[in-house]
Formats: structure tokens, sequence, C-alpha cells
């Protein structure tokens, strides 16, 4: 018997902190949560590495495709390198090429950089030609996860999509769903979906303890300037609960 693991994605220091109180198994660290993840910066990677979880970090130079020039990987390159030498348990890729493909050859380069690390094929595979054939990639590059949410808009509505790859995965690499998953549809997606693993923000808006407002100036962000999201730690603490009363058969 095993259990399910717990990830939760986190967008900044604090909400690596939450999901530690909350007691998460590990967490995907990134930044710009809005733009669907990027990769977070050098500071929050080192604050993270510090607070005692296993921190998995997301490679993702630029919102959009998958579809990577020569210099966007090279930038991924000098990411994984990073986070290589400031000691996190992971990190979070994926490529793919015009057709749909997976791109092999920049994700053999990458996967030789992260030699040692934890390394998940992330949602790219909700966007490819053929998740099956990803998958059967995923696991001759060497990948330990791949993070799916069915090939549909949440993991709910994808979960048997997802339990699809369960089976075809055989054990081979841990099938992790994410995107929409919450403590009110966790355990109805672990049991459809039959994943090793659910992942999820747990998110909760901030309000700024900013008083004074320049209403007539925006930073380009579309939503409101004046709050950010980060970890519910009782969310968090919520699917703890359910994960810990879910055991799966090897």
């Amino acid at each position: 018997m095993k259990k399910v693991i717990l990830e939760i994605c986190c967008g900044d220091v604090a909400g690596v902190a939450a999901a530690v109180k909350g007691g998460a198994d590990r967490v995907e660290l990134c930044s710009a949560l809005g733009e669907g993840g990027l990769t977070p910066s050098a500071g929050a990677i080192s604050e993270a590495v510090g607070l005692g979880i296993p921190v998995n970090v997301l490679i993702r130079p630029r919102r959009g495709d998958f579809v990577y020039t020569p210099e966007e990987v090279e930038c991924m390159m000098s990411d994984i390198r990073f986070c290589a030498g400031a000691g996190v348990n992971g990190v979070v890729l994926g490529a793919l090429t015009p057709d749909g493909d997976v791109d092999e050859k920049a994700l053999r380069r990458m996967v030789a950089e992260a030699t040692g690390m934890e390394m998940t094929f992330h949602r790219a595979i909700d966007v490819c030609r053929c998740p099956e054939d990803a998958l059967e990639t995923a696991v001759r590059l060497g990948f330990d996860n791949i993070l799916t949410s069915g090939m549909k808009s949440n993991a709910l509505d994808g979960a048997v999509n997802i339990g699809r790859l369960v089976d075809l995965a055989k054990g081979r690499i841990r099938i992790i769903a994410g995107c929409g998953v919450n403590p009110g549809n966790a355990a109805e997606i672990i049991r459809i979906s039959g994943a090793d693993a659910i992942h999820s923000s747990c998110s909760m808006s901030v309000r700024s303890g900013m008083r004074f407002r320049r209403a007539e100036v925006h930073m380009g962000n579309d939503g409101d300037e004046y709050a950010h999201n980060t970890v519910d730690v009782h969310k968090v603490l919520a699917l703890r609960s359910i994960v810990d009363g879910i055991v799966k058969d090897n």
C-alpha cells in the first residue's frame, strides 16, 4: 500500500511556509501563477529551499506555448544549473515541437543538466498531440513524474483521462493530478483517476496593506493591483486530512 502525495503549488515564499505548516509533502515553486506559472527568482528559490520541505522549481521562461527558441532553451539550462547549485529537490520541465510532439532534442539537454534532481514533465502534456506517446517519451527520458489535468481545463473534468495515463504508466512514472484541485473535489479526483499525487495551489487572496492608492496608475495587471494570492494553510490542512484517509494499492 502507498500514500497519495500532496504537492502544493506556491507563488511566493510565504506560500511555501504555509504549505509546510499545513503538512504538504513537497511544493512546486513558481512565479506569475496568473500566467500559468513561470520560473521564480533566484532569491525565492534560495529562501524556499531553507524552509524544510522538498522544493521542485518550475522551469518556464515565458507565458504562452511550449515551443522554445534556442535562446530560450539556453535560459532554461541556466535556470536548471542554478537550481542544482541551490539544493532544490527537483525541476519541472516541458517542451514541445510545432507539431505538438515532445521536443526530445531540447529536453535531453535539460535532463542531462538536471542529473541528480527529481524531474516532472509538466502540463505541456495536456496540449500535446498524443499524450500516450508523450508519456512514453517522458519515461524514456528518465522523468519521475507527469503533472496533468487529463487534457481538460481542470483535473475533475479530466479525471477519466488521468486514469488512462495511470494505467498506461504501470508504475513506471508517477502521475500527478493538477489544476482546480481543492478540498471539495480532491477525493473524487483521486477515486476516479487513481492518481499517485495531487497538485493544488490552495490559494487565497491577500489584501494590500497600502492605505495610499493612485487608482489611475496600472502596472499591467488585469486584476486587482492591491491584492495578491498566496497559499491558504487551512486548505492545505484540509487536503492533508483527505489524502491521509486514502491509501492506494501498489
